[in-house]
C-alpha cells in the first residue's frame, strides 16, 4: 500500500473571510478559475455535510469524474470533502484564514495514489505540473473572489 501524498498551496486574496468562503463554494462557477474543471451543474448539493460535488477534470472530452462528498462545514472558514472517485481518493481540504487586511486561502489534497509503485513514480512525474496548475488556478481565483 501506498503513502498518502499531500500538495498544498496558498494565495492571499485581498477581500474579508466571508466573500472567499463564498468564491471558494460556488461549485458552478468553478471553471472560471480552475485550470481543466468543470462541475455537474445538476450535482451540486454541495452547501453542507453530506453534500455532494462531481467535477470533471480534463481537456474536451479526455478526463476523469471527480465525486465528493463534503465532510465538514464550517463557514466561512473551512470545507472539507472525501474524494470517493474511481480515480481520484483521498481528502481535499479548503480552508480561508484572515491574514492582514485579507484573507488567505489554502488549498490541500491529501491523495491516496493508485497502481502501487507505478502510481508512486506517476506522482513524481506528475506532482510538479499539478503544483503549477493549482498556483495558477489560485491566483484566477483570487482575482475571481474580489470581482464576485
Amino acid at each position: 500500500m501506498t503513502e498518502r501524498k499531500t500538495l498544498q498551496l496558498t494565495v492571499d486574496v485581498p477581500a474579508d473571510p466571508e466573500t472567499v468562503f463564498e468564491a471558494m463554494t460556488d461549485w458552478g462557477r468553478q471553471n472560471e478559475w480552475m485550470l481543466g474543471t468543470r462541475v455537474r451543474t445538476e450535482a451540486l448539493q454541495g452547501r453542507g455535510v453530506g453534500g455532494g460535488i462531481a467535477a470533471f477534470t480534463g481537456i474536451g472530452p479526455i478526463g476523469f469524474w471527480d465525486t465528493m462528498t463534503i465532510t465538514a462545514w464550517d463557514e466561512p472558514r473551512l470545507v472539507e470533502v472525501d474524494h470517493t472517485g474511481d480515480l481520484v481518493r483521498g481528502i481535499g481540504i479548503f480552508r480561508v484564514e484572515r491574514a492582514g487586511g485579507g484573507s488567505r486561502f489554502v488549498w490541500r489534497e491529501e491523495v491516496d495514489l493508485p497502481l502501487g509503485r507505478l502510481g508512486e513514480l506517476g506522482w513524481l512525474a506528475v506532482k510538479p505540473l499539478l503544483a503549477a496548475g493549482v498556483a495558477l488556478s489560485l491566483r484566477r481565483f483570487a482575482r475571481f473572489a474580489v470581482r464576485g
